[in-house]
């Protein structure tokens, strides 16, 4: 993609929301070049297309924006091949790579995960507490998710820093323009991240244990014996999956939901005066600006969508960050207002068959979080001295790039 075709891509993904209002008041379905799809901008449209999984297929839900070079493709060769995965498959192979999630991510064990994650988060904390000042994303926001998420899977502590570093990685080579030896180089540190996979794939197929880790590979490749070459690439592009899912699409909901609630200091001073307010701005946070702001999904034949006519083989982008900006859904949208009733009828998290697994664990972090830092820095705002924050240009991990905070 030219250089100007990738400054086309970063306005758009800094700020998509003026696009989306113009696309739900246009008639039918409207084409985004930069997107080369068409978008999906209405509630009622969103939730038809991801009931529709027979007719609008997610096999290539994550197409990159960026090609990687001959070069980085090369690098890429030695390490595991990419495979079908929970984001990326239908019908009974998507119910084949989403049972073990579900068992992994069950109420119960996300309660016993919780006390991890608060002496985490509280550990996090310490280091800053007393600096009067800090950059949240750096400094909390992109490292409690990761340890949480590798502590669900089973990596060791000291692994957490190199795996979490390979996902960003990943991120950048297939998201982000990058110079030819740049791409190379991120594409030797998401085959490191492979080759970690492997081994902790390898040493639970000798050695289970009650981890993730360990149910994944039992319900993924069932019986005993050695694993298959295949049986392996299939298993680290499923955890490869996992994991970046894990702790970006959480990084990104942490610092959203914090810039949101410092850019107005009423709603911040509500939660420090009244903690049952939590739930509430979690919920709101994540609608008002959702992480994920959406996946694209292929017609597998001709259909109708919104009287658009789209033929087998169209690519659309289902824009969750939209839909929860409705107004035929949601009063006052463009609002970010905490005193709302508790609701979860936002799509921040998907919809359907495809709802995200992990949402649960996701708000507990984030309510950990906003809780936490009420209690201990109730003074939090944000740092009139730096710039404006600015938004990551991505919509599948949409966060601040820095998020300078002072007390």
């Amino acid at each position: 993609m030219a250089s100007r075709d990738h400054d086309r891509l970063d306005e758009l993904q800094r700020d998509p929301y003026p696009l989306y209002t113009r696309a739900r008041r246009a008639e039918g379905l409207t084409f985004v070049p930069e997107l080369d799809a068409w978008l999906v901008a209405r509630d009622a449209d969103v939730r038809e297309v991801l009931r529709r999984a027979d007719d609008f297929s997610s096999v290539r839900a994550l197409l990159p924006d960026v090609m990687p070079s001959p070069a980085a493709l090369q690098v890429l060769a030695k390490g595991y091949g990419k495979r079908p995965t929970v984001v990326s498959t239908d019908g009974a192979a998507h119910r084949r790579h989403r049972a073990p999630l579900n068992r992994g991510l069950s109420a119960g064990r996300i309660a016993a995960l919780l006390p991890y994650a608060t002496e985490r988060a509280e550990a996090l904390v310490d280091t800053f507490a007393a600096d009067g000042r800090a950059e949240l994303m750096r400094a909390y926001a992109r490292r409690l998710p990761g340890q949480v998420i590798g502590r669900l899977i089973g990596l060791e502590e000291d692994d957490v820093p190199d795996a979490v570093y390979g996902g960003y990685r990943a991120e950048q080579l297939l998201f982000r323009p990058l110079e030819a030896d740049e791409q190379a180089e991120a594409a030797e540190d998401v085959v490191a991240l492979q080759t970690m996979l492997d081994r902790y794939i390898r040493d639970r197929r000798e050695s289970p244990r009650d981890d993730l880790l360990s149910g994944m590979v039992a319900a993924l490749a069932p019986g005993s014996g050695e694993l298959s070459l295949d049986q392996r690439h299939e298993l680290v592009s499923s955890f490869q999956n996992f994991l970046i899912a894990g702790h970006l699409t959480t990084t990104a909901l942490i610092g959203t939901t914090l810039l949101h609630l410092l850019r107005d200091r009423r709603q911040w001073e509500m939660i420090c005066d009244d903690p049952a307010l939590i739930p509430a701005a979690v919920e709101e946070a994540a609608r008002y600006d959702s992480a994920v702001q959406g996946f694209r999904r292929t017609t597998t034949r001709a259909v109708t969508l919104a009287g658009t006519e789209l033929p087998a083989g169209a690519t659309v982008f289902v824009a969750y960050g939209s839909a929860n900006r409705d107004e035929r859904s949601h009063e006052r949208p463009d609002v970010f207002d905490i005193t709302r009733p508790v609701s979860r009828r936002h799509v921040a998290f998907g919809h359907g068959a495809h709802g995200c697994p992990g949402s649960q664990l996701a708000r507990e972090q984030m309510a950990l979080t906003v809780g936490l830092l009420a209690r201990r820095l109730p003074g939090l705002r944000l740092d009139e001295d730096r710039p404006p924050v600015v938004m990551r240009p991505t919509l599948i991990h949409r966060s601040p790039d820095e998020l300078h905070v002072r007390w």
